[in-house]
């Protein structure tokens, strides 16, 4: 970890964020005809005008667009992060909440009329962790009110007082939903990792906006959650779904989720402030990084995507679990000192300059097989694909690499 090694990889991220992602999705994603952004785009930029707009994809852009607002990578005379923040917060507002029941739907069509009223708490997580960064960014009183709102919301129907966790979806008016599933191709089970992951994400982000007793404990009590029934102690590897008494429903686990819970159980515990849960997370940060490290990097510094029982069982790279790799490889290495976990993350970024980052058209590619050769099928922009991955990478690898520049621990 030499200056200049450090020095280099910062300005190769830095010269990424500025130069492609933030170009991409200052120019490309505005929906000028039918108001907000659009929901999908090919991989060739041709943009599908009547696709159905997302709650995940418009979330998190209002969380990307605020971040970039108060980060001091952006120049302070660029006004268009916040012009395009401003702008999301208020198609959010005037067709994703529910003036009835409260909460925000999973999907609108390309005008903004709804078209699918569930209450997915997955949503509700990604708005909440957006609200708070928009109120943070802005000092919205409205915005941060909103938040408090969901976080109530939630609670009250959402949460397992019986069992502890939270149940994955509810109807419109907050009742019981009999398919509870996020995508079709998740199982239909009470109980998910990536539903909790993004609870912990989202109430992190609350706490640091809103400091409430009420937050901090549902916050430490998701990142106990995690500890003794998400994390496989013995393999260090996260369960994917579970019944409503926490049993085990499946036996597979995603590479990008287990580096990326690495890093945001840290950032739960540092909110708030309690050393033991900073130096415990610290330690299950380390083993899961390093069972990563171990299991799900490929010789060229790619991840791979899904694995089962100690083997690789999904060999395409996503672009998302390559960002979040970047990240929770700092992480670890911040948090032992150990010299290969930067290495790792290195050789990771230099993959996705490699093979992820689409030279011809702008932004990262969906996925590349084990062969890196991308997947030219999926789209640019979706409901699902946005600048949150990638961005937030930019950012909290520069943030770490001048942390450890300067002899900082974090």
């Amino acid at each position: 970890m030499a200056g200049r090694e450090i020095e280099s990889f910062r300005r190769r991220v830095a010269a990424e964020l500025h130069e492609d992602i933030l170009p991409f999705w200052l120019e490309h994603c505005v929906d000028h005809e039918h108001g907000g952004f659009i929901g999908r785009m090919s991989n060739e930029l041709s943009v599908d005008r009547q696709a159905n707009k997302g709650l995940i994809l418009n979330a998190r852009l209002l969380w990307t667009f605020s971040t970039l607002c108060r980060s001091e990578i952006v120049g302070a005379n660029d006004d268009s992060p916040l012009q395009l923040a401003r702008r999301a917060y208020d198609y959010l507002e005037q067709h994703f909440w529910d003036d009835r029941f409260g909460g925000a739907f999973w999907q609108v069509d390309c005008r903004g009329a709804l078209a699918d009223d569930k209450k997915k708490i997955y949503g509700q997580a990604f708005y909440i962790y957006a609200l708070s960064e928009y109120s943070l960014a802005t000092g919205e009183s409205a915005a941060l009110e909103r938040a408090q709102a969901l976080f109530d919301l939630i609670e009250k129907h959402s949460c397992d007082m019986a069992n502890g966790g939270y149940i994955e979806t509810c109807n419109r008016d907050w009742t019981a939903a009999e398919d509870v599933r996020l995508s079709d191709k998740d199982l239909n089970e009470k109980k998910s990792m990536n539903n909790h992951l993004h609870l912990l994400e989202g109430y992190t982000n609350l706490y640091r906006a809103w400091p409430d007793p009420q937050v901090a404990d549902e916050l430490s009590g998701l990142i106990e959650l995690f500890e003794r029934h998400i994390l496989d102690r013995d393999t260090s590897h996260f369960g994917h779904f579970f019944n409503e008494r926490w049993e085990p429903r499946s036996d597979t686990y995603t590479f990008g989720h287990d580096i990326e819970g690495s890093w945001l159980l840290c950032e739960a515990a540092e909110a708030l402030g309690r050393s033991e849960l900073v130096e415990k997370t610290g330690r299950l940060a380390v083993d899961i990084a390093q069972a990563v490290y171990e299991q799900g990097l490929d010789s060229d510094g790619g991840l791979f995507y899904e694995g089962k029982a100690g083997r690789v069982v999904d060999t395409n790279k996503e672009w998302w679990p390559q960002a979040e790799a970047v990240v929770g490889f700092l992480n670890a290495c911040q948090l032992s000192g150990r010299a290969h976990f930067f290495e790792a993350a290195l050789r990771c970024w230099e993959f996705i300059e490699r093979a992820i980052v689409d030279h011809t058209h702008g932004e990262w590619f969906w996925r590349v097989d084990r062969n890196g050769t991308p997947d030219r099928n999926e789209p640019k922009v979706s409901e699902w694909k946005g600048p949150y991955h990638n961005t937030r990478a930019c950012l909290e690898t520069i943030r770490r690499l001048d942390a450890v520049a300067q002899g900082k621990d974090r």
